[in-house]
């Protein structure tokens, strides 16, 4: 059976903000249903990977033909270099998440960069139902905890970060998904994300424009400006937080570096 996205009212085909974010929750919705089928493991991750990519093309074909794509599941044929306006996607971030139902933390993102910067974007969470987007800027809640969070990898939080969280007294607060991660900041759910490992462009274009519209600080780690749309697309550190605790995320790093390394592709 063909999934059918619907068809989005005028209003949000006129406005990127509505348009990235209905775009997000197309995908999240097609994401679930393919989550739905019974596949497992890899299959399941191909399948998501997949599905989610070639329906966000589909769709910015149609609603927006005259702009340039980049997506991490497509071929980069660099096009965008000379584009007035790019969506910059994640057709599904948190692979191994999705694949490991009921697991909510994965994501789909969808961003916009126009004249040299990000002009929106939305950040899907389907298995919550929510869809942080640059539309309807969400608004971060008092802090919640005693300590400051800091949002890690569940699997491997990189050495720095562990010592971060000793200098802060802060707590680590594994997740998968890095545009979940950020929007836990958004959430309340962490007080910082803190990445030097190695992303790519799509892995924070959305959740970026997101926590800026929100007032978040980010920077990369060395506290100059994230910027998007470049011929390498390698974009290796983040740092997304609440804004008082930027002053003293970096002076450590500063005094104290990072490891990074270079991510293998796929």
């Amino acid at each position: 059976m063909t999934f059918d996205a619907g068809v989005p009212a005028p209003e949000v085909v006129a406005d990127d903000h509505q348009l990235a974010a209905w775009l997000a929750e197309a995908a999240g919705r097609r994401l679930l249903e393919v989550r739905g089928e019974g596949l497992e493991g890899k299959e399941l991750k191909d399948a998501g990977d997949a599905a989610a990519h070639e329906l966000l093309m589909t769709l910015l074909a149609t609603y927006r033909p005259d702009d340039a794509v980049l997506s991490e599941e497509g071929k980069d044929d660099k096009a965008r270099l000379d584009a007035a306006k790019v969506w910059i996607v994640d057709p599904l971030d948190g692979t191994r998440e999705f694949s490991e139902p009921p697991r909510d933390d994965w994501a789909v993102h969808v961003a916009v960069w126009e004249g040299g910067t990000l002009t929106a974007g939305a950040v899907a969470q389907p298995e919550l139902g929510e869809t942080f987007n640059t539309g309807n800027p969400p608004v971060v809640p008092p802090r919640t905890s005693a300590k400051p969070r800091i949002a890690v990898s569940r699997s491997r939080p990189p050495a720095f970060v562990t010592a971060l969280a000793e200098r802060l007294d802060a707590e680590l607060v594994p997740m998968g998904s890095a545009g979940v991660k950020m929007m836990s900041v958004v959430r309340d759910v962490a007080d910082a994300y803190v990445h030097a490992g190695g992303q790519y462009e799509w892995d924070s274009a959305a959740p970026v424009a997101v926590a800026r519209a929100a007032g978040l600080f980010t920077s990369r780690v060395d506290g100059s400006e994230l910027v998007y749309n470049q011929d390498d697309v390698y974009l290796p550190d983040v740092i997304v937080c609440r804004p008082e605790l930027a002053d003293d995320i970096l002076a450590f790093i500063a005094e104290h570096g990072t490891e990074e390394s270079r991510p293998e592709s796929g």
